[in-house]
C-alpha cells in the first residue's frame, strides 16, 4: 500500500510538468489568434494579403483569427509589439521586407531583432517593384533605358513614397548595378506620383505593381522590366530585369508570417503546413494575382534563410547610399 501511495504522489506531481505539452497537442483549442499587422486596417496590399489568407487559416485551425492592425513607426510599434508577446502560438506577426529586412539598417535603437526575437513560420507571397517611365521617354527597354541615363547623368528624376521605401530603395539598386545617377524626388503620395509621372513632371518610378498596373494596362505609362526573378502573372507581357541582362535587379515587397521567439516547433509546423496548402489554392492564388501578388510558400528554414540574406543584401545598398531615418 505504502508503494502504491508513493507512485501515485509522484504521478501527481509529474502532472503539471505534463500539461504544456499535452495543451501544445490540442492548439489552438479553439481558442482566438490575434496576427498582427503593423499597418492601418485598409491601408493597402499587405493588409489585404494578411485578411485573405487568415481568413483561410482560420477554417483550417477551425477558430477564430482576429486581425489587430498595430500601425506606426514604418513597421516597428506593431513588430515590437508581437516580440514581447507570449510564445504560445495565439499571437502571431503577419509583416513584410521593409519592416523585417531593412528597418535593422534604417534605424538605429530598434525595439526588436527580426532575426533573433521571432520564430519563422512562412514566407507568403511577394509584390514586385516594376520600372515604369513615361510615354515621352524614348527608352523602350531596359538597355535603352540604362543607356539613355548615362547619356543623361543627373537630369532624369524618379519619384517614390520617400526615404527608405521600396521604391526609393530599388532605385538605388539599380543606380549601384548600372552605375547610373537618377535625381530622387519623395512624395507623400504614391497617387501625386504617378499623377506626376504621366504628366512627365518625373519621368520614372520604380513602383510596387498594385499601384500602378491600372496606368500600365491603360497606356498612360510604359513598363520596362519586372523586379523579380519570373514574370508577375498580374502583368505577363513584361519581362524581368533578369531576361534583360540584369539578374541582380531583384526587389519585391514580400510577406511572411512570424511567431514570437521561442514558440513550440509542433505550433510552428502545424502553421507551416496549412499556410503552404492555402498558397495552392486555386481560389487563393487567383485573390492574390488580382491585386499583384504573387504566392510563395516553402519551409520554415527557406524564411529564415531569405530574411537574412534580404538584410544582408538591403544593408549594402543603405550604407552605401547613406539612409538613415534615427
Amino acid at each position: 500500500m505504502r508503494r502504491l501511495i508513493v507512485n501515485l504522489a509522484l504521478a501527481a506531481a509529474a502532472l503539471p510538468a505534463l500539461l504544456p505539452a499535452a495543451h501544445a497537442d490540442t492548439w489552438p483549442a479553439g481558442k482566438p489568434i490575434q496576427v498582427i499587422v503593423p499597418a492601418p486596417g485598409g491601408s493597402g496590399t499587405g493588409d489585404t494579403i494578411a485578411r485573405v489568407l487568415t481568413e483561410q487559416l482560420a477554417k483550417r485551425l477551425n477558430t477564430t483569427i482576429v486581425v489587430d492592425n498595430k500601425a506606426g513607426a514604418n513597421g516597428n510599434i506593431g513588430a515590437a509589439a508581437a516580440a514581447t508577446a507570449a510564445p504560445d502560438g495565439y499571437r502571431l506577426l503577419f509583416s513584410w521586407a521593409g519592416t523585417l529586412a531593412v528597418n535593422p539598417s534604417l534605424y538605429r535603437n530598434l525595439p526588436f531583432d527580426p532575426q533573433k526575437s521571432f520564430e519563422p513560420v512562412a514566407l507568403l507571397a511577394e509584390v514586385p517593384n516594376i520600372l515604369v517611365v513615361n510615354n515621352d521617354l524614348p527608352a523602350r527597354t531596359m538597355a535603352e533605358f540604362v543607356r539613355y541615363t548615362k547619356d543623361n547623368p543627373g537630369k532624369l528624376n524618379y519619384g517614390s513614397t520617400g526615404q527608405g521605401s521600396s521604391m526609393h530603395l530599388a532605385a538605388e539598386l539599380f543606380q549601384r548595378e548600372t552605375g547610373t545617377k537618377i535625381v530622387h524626388v519623395p512624395y507623400n503620395a504614391p497617387g501625386q506620383a504617378t499623377t506626376n509621372l504621366i504628366a512627365n513632371d518625373i519621368q520614372a518610378m520604380f513602383q510596387l505593381i498594385p499601384g500602378v498596373i491600372g496606368q500600365v494596362k491603360g497606356g498612360k505609362v510604359r513598363a520596362l522590366g519586372v523586379m523579380s526573378e519570373a514574370r508577375s502573372p498580374a502583368l505577363p507581357d513584361v519581362p524581368t530585369m533578369a531576361e534583360q541582362g540584369l539578374p541582380k535587379l531583384v526587389s519585391s515587397t514580400w510577406f511572411a508570417l512570424l511567431a514570437p521567439k521561442g514558440t513550440p516547433a509542433a505550433i510552428l509546423d502545424q502553421l507551416n503546413t496549412e499556410l503552404n496548402q492555402i498558397l495552392r489554392d486555386p481560389e487563393v492564388r487567383r485573390k492574390l494575382a488580382d491585386i499583384g501578388a504573387t504566392p510563395l510558400g516553402g519551409t520554415r528554414q527557406a524564411l529564415a534563410d531569405h530574411l537574412a540574406a534580404e538584410t544582408a543584401k538591403w544593408k549594402r545598398v543603405v550604407q552605401e547610399a547613406n539612409i538613415q531615418l534615427q
